[in-house]
């Protein structure tokens, strides 16, 4: 079997970022993306647009570019009732967890990425979770994605490879990533191009990108690119 991946994209910087990271290493790389009714469902429109765009950046990118695939997961905005799938306000609930957090979210997405990745016999899954500088979200946890893998290869009787390449970086270092990966092409990309904003803001640009410039992706953007002006080279990172 060829060296084939599977990458969850939904059009933000991390996911972005892996789906760069997976091009420089695998020989044909798809994409799945999930419209589960989120509230920022413009970022649907920019994974388009850096589809669209990622082949003119690299030859290697234009020949290991693969398919797309959307999911229609919009039961599971109707049942989560968060920030991110209704127009309420973001804030903490009781849990401690950020009204964004939609439960399961990751969970289902993988089970999902796993079943189209049996059908299209891709051993590789790529996704953009972290653990550095995350919002609490449990479903990005390090612990939980190997979890996964373990259930997932026993549910298919197949070994899956799930690849977190963002797990220990910050935004800082992914923004650093992106720029060790394809330079400042592809880091402009992500700027310009990519969506963090939960609120879906695309009128007002910053130096760091698009966005509202309040919600706490915005804030975890933006002071992740102040620290990697502060040290662009000074990674400590192999790509």
């Amino acid at each position: 079997m060829t060296s084939r991946a599977l990458v969850l994209f939904s059009g933000g910087q991390d996911s972005t970022t892996a789906l760069a990271w997976a091009l420089d290493r695998f020989e044909t790389v798809e994409t799945i993306g999930f419209d589960y009714g989120q509230r920022h469902r413009i970022e649907m429109e920019c994974r388009e647009t850096i589809r669209a765009k990622l082949p003119a950046l690299s030859a290697r990118y234009a020949k290991r570019l693969g398919p797309d695939h959307v999911v229609d997961l919009k039961a599971l905005g109707a049942i989560s009732e968060t920030a991110l799938t209704r127009e309420t306000e973001i804030a903490f609930a009781e849990t401690g967890l950020p009204t964004t957090f939609v439960p399961g979210r990751n969970l289902i997405f993988l089970t999902f990425a796993a079943a189209l990745a049996y059908r299209r016999d891709l051993k590789h899954i790529v996704l953009g979770v972290c653990e550095t500088d995350y919002s609490g979200y449990p479903d990005c946890r390090d612990d939980t994605i190997k979890a996964m893998q373990v259930a997932l290869g026993l549910g298919l009787d197949r070994r899956l490879v799930l690849h977190t390449p963002l797990m220990w970086r910050d935004k800082a270092q992914t923004f650093a990533l992106a720029r060790a990966i394809g330079g400042e092409p592809l880091l402009n990309l992500v700027i310009e191009d990519s969506h963090s904003c939960y609120l879906g803001d695309r009128t007002t640009r910053h130096d760091w990108g698009y966005g509202c410039g309040h919600c706490p992706a915005c804030d975890l953007r933006a002071k992740g690119f102040a620290a990697y002006l502060a040290a662009p080279d000074d990674t400590g990172l192999i790509p």
